[in-house]
């Protein structure tokens, strides 16, 4: 049904929903770099070969392609959406460090924000100005 998205949209949502579905991207493309690493932590696949962590990641960064692939056709200026390229990749940028930092905190308790964190996403809301200048 996702892959009949671009057909359903209306054009003047299609900024929304290319946000919403980055964001569900972001999601699954956070759990398939890093739950592994929580798993490794439990126990749970602390046993696994390199090719299973691998091949377990590669199931979950496919559920993440489902949602990046539209959402990059449907958000497109080409395609009828209101991003540029480059917009798009900012956007993004932005969402995977927002959506990473709050994961990571509910996956690894204790990783600190520290002033530095802060400063790094200042200058995200500085590049995503700038991209739409």
């Amino acid at each position: 049904m996702l892959f009949l998205a671009p057909l359903l949209i209306k054009p003047e949502m299609s900024g929304l929903y290319t946000i919403l579905l980055l964001i569900a991207s972001n999601v699954f493309m956070t759990l398939a770099w890093y739950l592994h690493l929580k798993l490794s932590q439990t126990g749970v696949s602390s046993h696994w070969p390199l090719i299973g962590v691998i091949a377990f990641s590669w199931g979950i960064a496919f559920i993440e392609y489902c949602f990046m692939i539209p959402a990059n056709r449907i958000g497109f200026v080409d395609n009828g959406g209101p991003f540029n390229l480059m917009q798009l990749k900012i956007i993004q940028e932005v969402l995977s460090l927002i959506i990473f930092t709050i994961i990571a905190n509910i996956l690894f308790q204790g990783q600190e924000l520290h002033w530095n964190h802060m400063a790094a996403f200042i200058c995200l809301i500085l590049a995503v100005y700038f991209i739409f200048k």
